[in-house]
């Protein structure tokens, strides 16, 4: 019948042979579990694995294997009775007690606490430190010097230590920045203002980057031809730049500055006057080997931000006398305006062939340039003539010799290429010396005048960029002054030129 059940279940009670089940134990079980040691209850079954751990022959941090050091189980070293201290484990093992196989005892020496283990026989070649450790045998140091003495010598006055050598030019990376367009900037086209600021730059960058909008006056985008207007606020992108590299002292470098400084007549922060002489020329072209142009370089300043003084006006190959240098990019702003408003005046000496009549007077005419296969030259053009321009020069008579010469002073309002000379020789009256518009036939230089080009930039007279007036001479130069004296003209004289009416 299935209402009740005979005998005890399957996995209930005791087994066949005395066992309690394999499922749940009785309360005699629980009991028997709290009396067996702690060990046992943790480790399993007597005899298991664990067996053994709590009657003395463990290293457990809680046996009694370092009661033994304090005289009392589970005690600390140096613990006092009754103590938190008291039970807790020993932090650390005494040399005496036993270690496990494969370690070797501890040496004197040895910190206490520490791990030892079997260290090999040392070699004859090797000694022993304080410690116990192996090191190769050295031969013995010559103590005759020793390091306090070394350190005494290198501290001598008469010893200096060596200097460290200078690190190679490496890129430097600038982040955004935002650069004021200054006075001095003005009106400069946004390429050659990076140019000139960043002059690592290649071209090509900073065509690209500006052209991306990487670049931002006033926060807005730009080209780089815009001209900038001081005061402008400049957004400056990261930048990948070369180390400036430091310009080396060439000897033509060093000449050409002592010439220069040779023939200057005045000079300030922004401008300088040269008193160039006859047969230099200002500018390269074919056939010039010099030119104030290209010696201007050595004036610029080493470092690299430096700017390089640049020509403002020109003054033919021929003709000496007073040379206007702007020093700075503002500087050459403003006296190129002077020179473009006709606000600059100049006055030039020259000795021709005869007296003008009248001895004062006014030449306007129309010049045209005229070139042929051997060279070119300034010719009296028609008004309304292709490439024809206005030329107008106002002259003077200072002193004459014998109707044969004279000494004039000319006032040049415009300035063409050779205006004075086309002038002078469109009247009659060429200038002695001149190889290209000297036209009289059969005309014969006085003895002791030298066949050279008479005409002299005497003076300037343009307003300061920073305010106030220039107002330089030239003297004459030597052929001029030679012929001067030849002649008994008197340099002091009034010069009337300076009457003449003032033409915008």
């Amino acid at each position: 019948m299935r209402g009740g059940r005979e005998g005890p279940r399957p996995g209930g009670g005791k087994s066949s042979v005395g066992r309690p089940p394999a499922g749940r134990g009785g309360r005699q079980d629980r009991q028997r579990d709290r009396s067996e040691p702690r060990s046992e209850k943790f480790g399993g079954k007597p005899g298991g694995k664990f067996a053994g751990k709590a009657d003395g022959k463990s290293r457990d941090m809680r046996g009694d294997f370092k009661g033994k050091r304090a005289g009392k189980p589970g005690a600390k070293v140096g613990a006092k009775p009754g103590t938190k201290a008291e039970g807790r484990p020993a932090r650390r093992f005494d040399a005496k007690f036993d270690v496990k196989p494969g370690r070797a005892a501890a040496q004197p020496g040895d910190r206490p606490g520490s791990r030892s283990r079997t260290r090999p026989e040392p070699r004859p070649d090797s000694f022993r430190n304080e410690k116990g450790r192996a090191f190769p045998a050295r031969p013995p140091r010559d103590n005759s010097f020793s390091t306090k003495a070394a350190m005494a010598a290198a501290q001598t006055p008469n010893s200096a230590p060596k200097p460290k050598p200078a690190p190679n030019p490496a890129n430097y990376s600038a982040g955004v920045q935002t650069i004021f367009v200054t006075p001095d900037e003005d009106g400069m086209r946004v390429d050659r203002w990076f140019e000139a600021r960043f002059p690592g730059l290649s071209f090509s960058h900073i065509q690209r980057i500006v052209r991306k909008g990487e670049v931002r006056v006033n926060s807005r985008r730009t080209e780089p031809k815009s001209r900038l207007v001081a005061g402008q606020a400049v957004r400056i992108p990261p930048l990948q730049l070369e180390a400036p590299k430091v310009r080396e002292e060439a000897p033509q470098a060093m000449k050409d500055r002592e010439f220069l400084r040779s023939i200057t007549l005045s000079e300030d922060d922004d401008v300088l006057v040269l008193n160039k002489p006859a047969g230099l020329a200002v500018q390269g072209g074919s056939g010039v080997k010099e030119n104030v142009d290209d010696m201007l370089e050595a004036l610029r300043a080493p470092h690299a931000d430096a700017q390089r003084p640049r020509l403002v006006h020109r003054l033919d190959k021929d003709t000496a006398g007073c040379l206007l240098v702007a020093k700075t990019r503002f500087a050459a702003a403003a006296l190129a305006k002077t020179f473009r408003t006709r606000a600059a005046r100049k006055i030039y000496w020259a000795l021709v062939a005869g007296v003008p009549k009248p001895k004062q007077g006014r030449i306007s005419t129309y010049l045209a340039k005229f070139e042929d296969d051997e060279d070119s030259y300034m010719r009296i053009a028609k008004h309304g003539e292709k490439d024809a321009v206005h030329a107008v020069t106002y002259y003077a008579v200072v002193e004459t010799s014998a109707q044969k010469l004279a000494w004039i002073s000319l006032k040049p309002v415009t300035g063409r290429t050779h205006q004075l000379r086309a002038h002078m020789a469109h009247v009659g009256n060429p200038i002695i010396g001149d190889p290209k518009y000297f036209n009289i036939e059969n005309w014969e230089l006085p003895g002791g005048i030298q066949n050279k080009l008479h005409l002299l930039a005497r003076r300037i007279v343009v307003p300061h960029p920073r305010g106030g007036t220039i107002d330089i001479s030239a003297p004459l130069p030597p052929h001029m002054q030679q012929s001067w004296n030849l002649l008994g003209l008197d340099i002091s004289q009034y010069d009337p030129i300076v009457d003449a009416p003032e033409e915008d």
